[in-house]
């Protein structure tokens, strides 16, 4: 009976440490997990991107564009500055700026970062291979990514709203 009464109590801890080995999470993160993986399925369209120098100071990049997630954990995202057009119209060379990529998505939510495993994009050809880290909110219909730099410090805002 007494060696019956510590493999009792013992018992929830081995699992959890079994748990912790096996790396599965509680079903609580999963859930989350999954309510977050949802909430990121759509297309969205950039109603606000800027940058933000050391003193804390926005810049307006100006720009238009569109990401998208869909129900698989992959991404698509494409951007550009808004005046664009106007200046290929006038220029005798092809004009060219913004950005393109797609790729498979994985989430940190300890963290609060979407993570975009860029698979492939022609306007940033050191990008396929890399990760693109955005610390991410949700509010309401807008999707809001932040860049970071190694300090920790918002460098650029991106704000996207979902299309209904």
């Amino acid at each position: 009976m007494h060696h019956s009464i510590k493999w009792v109590t013992l018992l929830p801890v081995f699992l959890c440490g079994v748990a912790v080995i096996l790396n599965l999470q509680p079903a609580s993160a999963q859930n989350n997990l999954e309510a977050v993986r949802q909430q990121f399925v759509g297309s969205y369209e950039l109603i606000g991107f800027v940058s933000i120098d050391e003193d804390g100071q926005e810049v307006d990049r100006e720009y238009v564009g569109r990401i998208m997630y869909d129900e698989y954990g992959n991404m698509a995202a494409q951007g550009m500055p808004a005046d664009l057009p106007d200046r290929a119209r006038d220029a005798t060379e092809n004009v060219q700026a913004g950005f393109a990529y797609w790729g498979s998505v994985s989430f940190d939510l300890d963290r609060g970062i979407v993570i975009h495993h860029v698979q492939g994009s022609p306007t940033r050809g050191s990008w396929p291979g890399s990760d693109n880290v955005r610390y991410f909110e949700l509010r309401d219909d807008l999707l809001i990514l932040s860049v970071k730099n190694s300090e920790g410090r918002t460098t650029a805002r991106l704000t996207w709203r979902k299309f209904k």
